[in-house]
């Protein structure tokens, strides 16, 4: 494939995405949804795909008759089915770029409760999933085993996760499952901010929301997705002089030394496997990169915190280079989504969207105040949002539902994601959950996250939760 084609299909979803954002300012569905712009572009390209436009072409003319094969060209569609496999490490390598490391007891007084409560959610994916396939799906329809961890890839992972184990879905036989994802992603990320946001009104105007009035709505600029003049600020600070070298490009510089430290170990970890135990098991052959490449990030982030006396690395910068890589990702991913393997798998499909949206619901309604002591709405709507969709629809929440930062659950939910991020989510545990399910079944992987969703509600409800909401006030103001 030539550079020509490569260079022409990264500008094409570049023309998607500022088409995709004219949408969200002129469309009043897309600004009370608040859907990212990345997805209404994803979904546009679909639309004029060969999935939609394609097949009713194929439809109407037959398989000879013209856009059969949507308006793209199968050039276009080959690189972008790459794309997702290829930023997905550079959206994972910056999570902690720039990012001071706290200390352990810092950041475990303030985000202890915080972590129960997502490992909680997260681990209780894993066992509805499993049980429901354990139970249902493999017996009655005939699914692959994997299908029980497609709730945590696809809610909790969000859409970068889904399509950056499109490799590990492809390797292990079950390819269908990153479409799946993708779609329980879709699904996710919508009903986060709808069901977020009709929480937050019933949190209201039921006293469970401490600091909203009931009269306080979003403003249109912000429905819009955009800053008013005067309140417009810096995307990021320039930390080094231009003349020397451009700070965007000494930023990817660290990045990729992220990343690559992050390929070493996972290449370091396949050499020891084949060496060890190979014959046996093979765990790391299907790990994908992006986990590695954030535990490259966090060894980057260590080294700057201990010699770097200048700042050189600047966290907004490298929100930068993340934002550009996920949105180029989710553009990519969507726009090569099998809408048959979704439709081919219908029942599954909604029975995992249906038990996933109904878990996250339950725990944040019924849990989370035994939980959390202090502002428990507050700060468990972040991982609402988060076990749904993405974090950024964690953050959208609790913008919402704490406008002026009354309360600690920004910087909660922020620690909380040192501890969380690197396991689930697109972590460790997510990547190394579908060759587990491929080589021991379902059962072994059921039984251990049910020990974990265990673990995480006894600590939770007895440890934390037991703490009078005076105590964890003063326990966070020490900190």
């Amino acid at each position: 494939m030539s550079a020509d084609v490569i260079g022409l299909s990264l500008l094409v979803l570049g023309v998607l995405l500022l088409v995709a954002k004219l949408v969200r300012i002129r469309s009043r569905i897309a600004q009370k949804l608040f859907l990212p712009s990345s997805i209404i572009g994803g979904f546009l390209a679909l639309l004029i795909g060969p999935e939609v436009v394609g097949s009713i072409a194929e439809a109407i003319g037959g398989p000879d008759a013209p856009l059969t094969g949507g308006l793209w060209p199968e050039e276009f569609l080959d690189v972008w089915a790459s794309l997702p496999g290829l930023l997905i490490s550079v959206v994972f390598a910056t999570l902690f770029l720039g990012e001071r490391i706290p200390k352990v007891k810092e950041a475990a007084e303030l985000a202890g409760p915080q972590l129960a409560l997502g490992v909680t959610m997260a681990s209780g994916q894993y066992v509805i999933g499993l049980l429901l396939a354990v139970l249902l799906l493999v017996p009655f329809l005939d699914q692959d085993p994997m299908v029980g961890a497609l709730i945590e890839v696809g809610f909790e992972g969000g859409h970068g996760t889904a399509a950056g184990l499109g490799d590990t879905f492809a390797e292990l036989g079950f390819p269908e499952g990153q479409d799946l994802a993708l779609g329980l992603a879709t699904v996710g990320v919508v009903a986060g901010v709808v069901v977020g946001i009709a929480l937050i009104n019933w949190g209201v105007h039921t006293g469970r929301a401490e600091v909203l009035e009931s009269d306080a709505k979003t403003s249109l600029a912000e429905q819009r997705g955009l800053y008013e003049r005067e309140e417009q600020k810096p995307a990021a600070m320039l930390t080094v002089r231009t003349a020397s070298v451009e700070p965007l490009a000494i930023h990817f510089a660290v990045v990729a030394v992220a990343i690559l430290l992050g390929l070493a170990l996972l290449e370091a970890l396949q050499a020891l496997e084949r060496l060890l135990w190979a014959d046996t098991v093979e765990l790391f052959e299907y790990v994908p990169l992006f986990p590695l490449a954030m535990i490259g990030g966090v060894a980057v982030q260590k080294l700057v915190d201990r010699f770097d006396r200048t700042g050189i690395v600047d966290r907004q910068m490298m929100l930068r280079i993340q934002g550009i890589a996920l949105d180029l990702l989710i553009i990519s991913a969507l726009a090569t989504l099998s809408i048959q393997a979704i439709a081919n798998n219908w029942v599954t499909f909604l029975l995992l969207a249906i038990a996933g949206l109904a878990w996250n619901v339950g725990v944040f309604v019924f849990l989370a105040r035994r939980m959390i002591p202090r502002f428990w709405f507050e700060r468990g709507i972040g991982d609402l949002g988060q076990s749904l969709g993405v974090t950024a629809t964690g953050l959208i929440l609790i913008r919402v539902a704490d406008p002026n930062a009354a309360t600690p659950a920004m910087e909660a939910f922020g620690y909380k994601q040192l501890a969380f991020e690197p396991f689930f989510g697109g972590g460790l545990v997510t990547a190394a959950s579908l060759p587990l399910i491929a080589q021991f079944g379902a059962v072994p992987l059921l039984v251990f996250m049910a020990v974990l969703l265990i673990v995480s509600l006894g600590i939770g409800i007895f440890y934390f939760g037991r703490r009078s909401p005076a105590e964890e006030e003063a326990r966070v103001a020490d900190t």
